[in-house]
């Protein structure tokens, strides 16, 4: 089939730190160093950096987006579920954009959307809320039309696709596992809202959902990037990532 993606703008990369405060966090210390790897990535071609701080600070801490918010010289994105500390800790800092997840606290990863018929009102709340405080807001759902329907009637600005359902069909049917996203896009756009996608994109499927998915302005890798970095080097496979999104 041929390509879908009727963009002519190549599709930005935010690059997720997570793994890199993992990683630091594990000896007590600050090596590495999460803000000068952040600021290399910008160097090294990405065009944002997302994190996403969680209420134990297993990795990302609420300092640290304090700190990148100073320092970061492209766009941060902060994603994270939105308790009353998240709420407070992104209107202190306002970065360029906040992607609110349904995670329980103690989630593993995001594994899941919202249902934004069922939470509709309350998303609705906090994007007033954040708009306010000049935010865009990106909420993160599955493919399913209705829930891209109702994300558009909270007001926000942004999908991002859930792409774990992707990932895991990739190998099996890949024609058949990125149909719901190219639907779901289509539709999104129709509404109004620009298109995120992230979870288990890789070097691997990158490029085929970039492709087939109309209107894709922003992909968040972080767990693949970092773990292909330890082979490739962290500024090669920034660029690696970058050409799969047609840049």
């Amino acid at each position: 089939m041929q390509a879908q993606n009727d963009s002519s703008a190549p599709t930005r990369l935010s690059v997720n730190v997570n793994k890199v405060a993992t990683l630091r966090n594990a000896r007590g210390e600050n090596l590495p160093d999460l803000l000068a790897v952040s600021l290399d990535c910008e160097d090294f071609g990405a065009q944002g950096i997302t994190v996403h701080p969680r209420p134990d600070e297993r990795h990302v801490r609420y300092a640290d987006v304090r700190a990148l918010r100073q320092h970061l010289r492209t766009e941060l994105n902060v994603e994270g579920y939105p308790s009353r500390s998240f709420v407070e800790l992104v209107l202190e800092t306002r970065p360029e954009q906040v992607t609110l997840v349904p995670d329980a606290p103690d989630a593993l990863t995001s594994n899941a959307g919202w249902d934004a018929v069922v939470h509709g009102q309350r998303l609705a709340e906090l994007v007033r809320q954040f708009h306010q405080g000049g935010i865009r807001v990106s909420l993160f759902v599955e493919t399913g039309l209705e829930n891209i329907r109702a994300a558009a009637a909270t007001g926000a600005d942004r999908v991002e696709l859930f792409t774990g359902p992707y990932a895991k069909a990739f190998a099996q049917d890949k024609e058949q596992a990125v149909a719901p996203y190219r639907e779901a896009a289509r539709l999104a756009h129709e509404l109004g809202l620009r298109v995120n996608a992230g979870h288990d994109l890789n070097l691997a499927n990158l490029a085929f959902f970039r492709q087939q998915v109309p209107h894709l302005a922003e992909v968040s890798i972080g767990h693949a990037l970092i773990c292909d970095a330890l082979y490739f080097g962290l500024e090669n496979t920034i660029q690696m990532y970058r050409r799969e999104l047609g840049h």
